[in-house]
């Protein structure tokens, strides 16, 4: 069975993991009332969904 020789340091493990992080929300505006709103969902502000009523707004 393979097994390591010697212990990996922590600069070598840190650097394997540097590209592994969160990446932010794609966020844009709402065609219909300007509200910053994540893409392809309904507005939580005004109910529409490009140009259709989905649902009425919260209030």
């Amino acid at each position: 069975m393979a097994v390591p020789k010697r212990k990996t340091s922590t600069a070598r493990r840190d650097k394997r993991k540097t590209h592994w992080k969160l990446s932010a929300p794609a966020l844009t505006k709402c065609s219909h009332c300007g509200q910053v709103k994540m893409s392809h969902r309904v507005c939580g502000n005004c109910g529409f969904y490009g140009n259709v009523e989905v649902r009425q707004p919260a209030e």
